[in-house]
């Protein structure tokens, strides 16, 4: 943010004369009441027990000093000592020129320079088609990577594979069950058992390919049918996820943690640090050590893994592969499941390296009414359903437009509107309402100019200005968003500065304007789109041209 980097480096200039040290909590921020002007500060009563003034005294002081700075045109002081700075007009004209010369780089930062972050996400049993639920997570880890990249952290994006474990016994035993139906074998349904159509799908598939599936030994048919399911649906999966412009750099096969001896690997480490210990012929995590209510197993007395075996073995390999963060996205549902994971990281010697985002559910509503969804009895709208009615674009938006650990409304009947209560169609409308606007203007032989300082020294008016405040924010809404993981922020700042950008349409003339002013507005509203753009790519959503 210009503003606060132009304030951070004037008033670390005066505190130094000063002799004063930057106070920890200090905070300069734009005040939520606009006429309080620009930026406020609290520098003032942060500094007062250092300097052993008054904090007015110390406000008084640093407003002589900045009698001169040229781009602050302001300085007031409230209460017992805030400092309310507002800029000049030619300060925030300055922004138009760096946004254009910017372009696609606009907001990008390096705060993340030498960070190796890993982001797991959607990481779903491959036992059924992607569901909404696992749009939003998709979504969110999508963007996150793209958003930390954008602030120059070094990303890698994972799936987890769960190929092993009870899940696939379930998978294999239901398309085994449906097979069997298929051929007039009088076999009833398990009591825990997929029963969506895709099963009786991939039965068919299985016994086309096998034949002689029916003769086999049971065990061995099951085998086949838990692989064939198994892949069929991850390769769904990895259609879905492309169809919605998601990407994973790894796809990590669960089965692999033991075929490589990295669970022993882990066992024998957690061992020798004193946080495994061998009771009853079974493998214990000492949890307690590190606040759990109980130890908890890793290997059962019969020689199987927990759960909690694998995911500490996983993470072990995560943070061997060099990651200095790992981020985990999960569904709400797991939220207890968070500290036991976390003590299990700082056994690894990797306490404050993992970051745990929850995921709420979605309530998928049509015609008002809430659709009914249940993976196992094979009830739910499939991603690849709500993708295919309202749009890659808009899905997205919805997904991204609350904090995740935040119930969800997701209206099917809404997004398809072309109308400004959808939200996503009031901020790509936004880009597309200026991109008609240049096109206008060139079929009246008006070109956008080049963004020359003196020329947008004519854009004056509080509508303009506030576009301008707004495009200074957005490099700052980006390094939030990646700081606190929270990707929603960019929805809320593209919201406002939509929003502003058509109040902006409705109160001046553009095109019928004086020629000086047509060509200010153009290379205004060039700076604009350009924001709009950057942010909408961030969600992984475009920025349309026309609609």
């Amino acid at each position: 943010m210009k503003a606060k980097l132009h304030l951070e480096k004037v008033l670390g200039s005066i505190l130094d004369t000063k002799g004063w040290e930057w106070p920890e909590k200090a905070v300069l921020e734009p005040p939520k009441d606009k006429k309080f002007g620009d930026m406020s500060a609290n520098i003032a009563m942060m500094l007062s027990k250092q300097a052993k003034m008054n904090p007015r005294a110390i406000a008084e002081e640093i407003r002589s000093e900045l009698d001169n700075d040229q781009y602050i045109e302001k300085v007031d002081i409230a209460g017992p000592g805030f400092l309310n700075f507002t800029f000049s007009n030619s300060f925030w004209q300055a922004m138009i020129p760096e946004v254009i010369e910017r372009g696609e780089d606009f907001g990008r930062s390096d705060i993340g320079k030498d960070l190796k972050i890993q982001v797991e996400y959607v990481s779903a049993n491959p036992t059924g088609p992607l569901h909404i639920g696992h749009g939003r997570g998709a979504a969110l880890g999508d963007c996150l990577v793209r958003i930390l990249e954008f602030t120059g952290h070094e990303v890698e994006a994972e799936y987890y594979v769960n190929d092993a474990g009870r899940q696939m016994l379930i998978l294999g035993n239901s398309i085994w069950v449906r097979l069997q139906q298929s051929q007039g074998r009088d076999i009833a349904d398990p009591e825990d058992f997929y029963k969506g159509d895709y099963i009786r799908d991939i039965a068919a598939e299985v016994l086309e390919r096998n034949p002689s599936i029916l003769e086999m030994e049971e065990d061995k048919a099951v085998a086949i049918c838990r692989e064939y399911g198994m892949n069929e649906i991850l390769e769904g999966i990895k259609k879905d996820l492309a169809a919605f412009d998601v990407r994973h750099d790894v796809w990590f096969s669960e089965k692999s943690l033991v075929s490589a001896g990295k669970v022993d690997e882990t066992f024998t480490d957690l061992i020798a640090r004193g946080m495994a210990y061998e009771k009853d012929g079974a493998l214990w995590f000492k949890s307690t050590d590190l606040g759990d209510d109980k130890d908890r197993v890793l290997r059962k007395s019969n020689g199987d893994l927990t759960y909690f075996a694998s995911d500490i073995a996983y993470h072990d390999d995560k943070y061997k592969r060099g990651f200095d963060k790992v981020v985990d996205i999960w569904g709400a549902d797991h939220h207890g499941y968070i500290p036991r994971m976390q003590a299990a990281v700082e056994a690894l010697g990797k306490k404050g390296q993992l970051d745990v985002i929850l995921v709420q559910l979605v309530n998928l509503l049509r015609g008002g009414e809430q659709i009914a969804m249940s993976t196992r009895a094979g009830k739910f709208e499939t991603l690849e359903d709500v993708v295919n009615e309202v749009g890659r674009d808009a899905s997205r938006f919805m997904f991204l437009s609350r904090k995740s650990d935040s119930h969800l409304d997701f209206d099917l009947d809404l997004v398809k509107q072309k109308s400004m209560e959808n939200p996503v169609y009031y901020v790509q409308y936004a880009h597309a309402r200026i991109c008609s606007v240049i096109r206008k203007a060139a079929g009246q032989d008006i070109q956008v100019p080049a963004a020359d300082p003196a020329m947008l020294g004519i854009l004056t008016n509080p509508e303009e200005l506030n576009l301008m405040k707004l495009m200074d924010q957005f490099s700052d809404v980006a390094e939030n968003a990646s700081k606190n993981m929270s990707p929603h922020v960019i929805s809320y700042y593209l919201r406002d500065l939509a929003g502003a950008l058509h109040r902006f349409y409705s109160m001046h003339h553009i095109l019928s304007a004086e020629k000086e002013v047509i060509a200010a507005r153009l290379v205004l509203l060039t700076a604009v789109a350009r924001t709009l753009a950057n942010g909408l790519s961030l969600l992984g959503v475009s920025a349309p041209e026309s609609m």
